[in-house]
């Protein structure tokens, strides 16, 4: 029996509240195996030692049924999370130049995927581009981009994104089954951000976009108060029911000394394709006049089309899979507008 051998039944010891084994996860760090006797080694940074029992008892009994295994021994080395320094206030990600954050104060308008096609839209035009999903709950960016790959560690137990259309990206969905949620209370979920954004090997990067969830929560304020945030971009949809929660979205930004670099304005409008003719089916102005009163530029005014839904569904962003559309052509507008701030 080999190592690979053991290491494929430990693959069905699952992390606790995931659907990713800790295989995967890279927690086996160490097989001795000799005249039947079986031990293995785990390594595990977690702050409940009940995470660590559970795994252990798990383990145990897989390797107890594998037949050339007389007896079987599981060591867990449990190590306590580093804590980042409450007065350490807002820092750089390595090698990561710019850092956007595109917030909604209400969900439901389409700020994933504003952020997915800007990713892929300044990653189109050359830029070094990364996506960190920081919406725990309800993450959606997997799904845009089509893909279900697992992210692995390297050797220094950093997870290394991964990257599809030319973007680098790192979601809870890619931890969790399509049907699995993300059961956490508020310090996980903090420390969970935290994880995607410090100890995830981007590399060097021109941008990174972080797709913050809805609300003004605990999130929200992980990424504000830790990270050096370029700016951010607010997305609301045209009626004042959207428009009053994306004022405190600002409110929060202003708050913590963030620039809004702006306002994009979804679904604006539909272009009938039998006749061309133009509906407010949401109202018209309202992200303008927005603008106008906080005195930041209306980035885009994307419109609804039945083209950008499918594309997200597909998995393709639309920049990529029809560029001559009038969505896609808006965000190729402002990943231009983007690019030009940041050379200024």
């Amino acid at each position: 029996m080999t190592n690979d051998d053991i290491l494929q039944a430990l693959k069905n010891v699952k992390y606790p509240g995931f659907s990713r084994d800790i295989v995967s996860f890279g927690l086996v760090k160490k097989i001795d195996f000799s005249d039947g006797k079986l031990e293995v080694l785990l390594g595990l940074t977690s702050s409940d030692p009940k995470v660590g029992e559970e795994i252990r008892a798990r383990a145990l009994e897989v390797l107890k049924q594998i037949p050339e295994v007389k007896e079987a021994r599981v060591l867990v080395d449990m190590q306590a999370p580093t804590p980042m320094p409450a007065s350490l206030g807002p820092t750089p990600i390595e090698g990561v130049k710019t850092v956007i954050a595109v917030a909604s104060g209400k969900g439901g308008v389409g700020k994933s995927t504003i952020a997915a096609n800007l990713a892929a839209a300044l990653a189109l035009r050359g830029a070094k581009t990364g996506l960190c999903d920081c919406d725990i709950y309800g993450p959606s960016i997997a799904l845009m981009f089509g893909t279900n790959e697992r992210p692995y560690a390297d050797e220094l137990d950093r997870i290394i994104p991964v990257e599809r259309h030319g973007v680098r990206f790192m979601s809870m969905g890619l931890l969790l089954d399509d049907h699995s949620p993300a059961v956490l209370r508020g310090p996980m979920v903090s420390r969970y951000t935290q994880q995607f954004l410090r100890q995830v090997a981007w590399g060097e990067l021109d941008f990174l976009i972080l797709d913050l969830p809805p609300g003004t929560g605990d999130i929200q304020l992980t990424v504000v108060q830790t990270v050096a945030l370029t700016g951010a971009i607010v997305v609301t949809t045209p009626q004042e029911v959207a428009l009053i929660d994306a004022r405190k979205a600002v409110a929060m930004f202003n708050k913590t000394s963030v620039p809004v670099i702006g306002i994009v304005e979804n679904m604006s409008y539909f272009l009938c394709p039998s006749d061309g003719q133009k509906y407010d089916i949401f109202g018209s102005g309202g992200g303008e006049r927005e603008a106008h009163r906080l005195g930041v530029p209306l980035l885009a005014q994307i419109p609804i089309e039945p083209t950008l839904r499918q594309c997200g569904d597909m998995g393709i962003p639309i920049v990529l899979s029809n560029p001559d559309s009038s969505s896609a052509q808006c965000f190729l507008k402002l990943a231009d507008e983007i690019l030009t701030l940041d050379s200024e």
